[in-house]
């Protein structure tokens, strides 16, 4: 057998979690001797679907073996799913649930998977973050993901479900990038419901879109108000090794979550299969920490 080649799609390259999944991917490749082929979708499902399909579609041998992806949009791309597993090609999905994995498992000798986070897990971490940091109650304001992303639902479901009924959450909507945040945020600064609420604290799905927030809080032209809102916590996700956590040690922000990229798994996983004929679970999952640990966040209000 030749050398694997292995095609991974990923979301955007605007995204921190999306750079390290990049970087996780081509350290991979190095250490199991494929060759990896990275795209970006740019936040644009029928881009991403056109790219895949593209791929899938040509010529036998400049075929990948395999494709590794994480979808932009609602769905896992299921047509696509099965034009490729149809020619044989590999399909791991990265951070949804898609639920024609079964169906095509049965009917197909490639490798068919997910590797996902725990994405109502990340969001009960969050829950609790929010939890130890008020713990006589208040108001978050919360910055969600895309509202067709399950990632983004999931972790709306897990804060729902571990934050106290004493905390309520004011929800804004995001797209993971920085500037998405900054424009959600300056919109809702202009409304007067902004200036009723009390926040007690910021979080957002990701960690960009926390440090968004807070350049859009350093922009305001009253003193007061710029420091009262820079005073607050401020809760990210993803806690990657450069960014979400070295912005907890700069005190950027307070707290994030380390959620570990995936893209190398998946690939170990399609190596093991496709050279080593080892049959891949259904669905494998990461594991995601608190950063710094709860015990620490509830004793700043011991």
């Amino acid at each position: 057998m030749g050398k694997l080649r292995l095609l991974v799609s990923l979301t955007t390259n605007d995204n921190d979690y999306q750079i390290e999944q990049a970087r996780d991917a081509e350290q991979a490749g190095q250490k199991f001797n494929v060759d990896v082929q990275i795209l970006y979708a740019d936040n644009d499902a029928i881009n991403q679907s056109t790219q895949i399909l593209k791929a899938v579609q040509a010529v036998p041998e400049e075929r990948p073996d395999a494709i590794i992806f994480e979808p932009v949009g609602g769905t896992a791309l299921p047509q696509v799913a099965r034009a490729a597993v149809s020619e044989g090609i590999g399909w791991a999905v990265l951070n949804r649930e898609a639920n024609y994995i079964p169906e095509l498992r049965q009917t197909s000798k490639a490798p068919v998977f997910c590797v996902s986070s725990n994405h109502v897990e990340i969001g009960r971490i969050e829950g609790r973050q929010c939890a130890a940091l008020l713990p006589t109650g208040g108001s978050v304001l919360y910055i969600q993901g895309p509202s067709e992303n399950s990632a983004a639902k999931e972790r709306t479901l897990g804060m729902q479900e571990a934050k106290p009924g004493n905390i309520h959450l004011v929800m804004l909507r995001g797209q993971w990038t920085e500037e998405s945040a900054q424009r959600a945020l300056r919109t809702w600064l202009t409304l007067a419901t902004s200036q009723r609420v009390n926040i007690g604290i910021v979080a957002a799905q990701n960690d960009v879109m926390a440090i968004g927030a807070r350049k859009t809080f350093q922009e305001l032209p009253n003193e007061i108000e710029r420091e009262r809102w820079l005073n607050l916590p401020f809760l990210g996700c993803d806690g990657l090794p450069n960014t979400g956590q070295a912005w907890v040690r700069s005190g950027l922000l307070t707290a994030t979550i380390f959620v570990p990229p995936n893209t190398g798994q998946a690939i170990e996983m399609l190596v093991e299969a496709l050279q080593n004929g080892k049959r891949p679970p259904e669905r494998a999952l990461t594991t995601a920490v608190s950063v710094p640990p709860l015990e620490a966040l509830r004793a700043r209000k011991e």
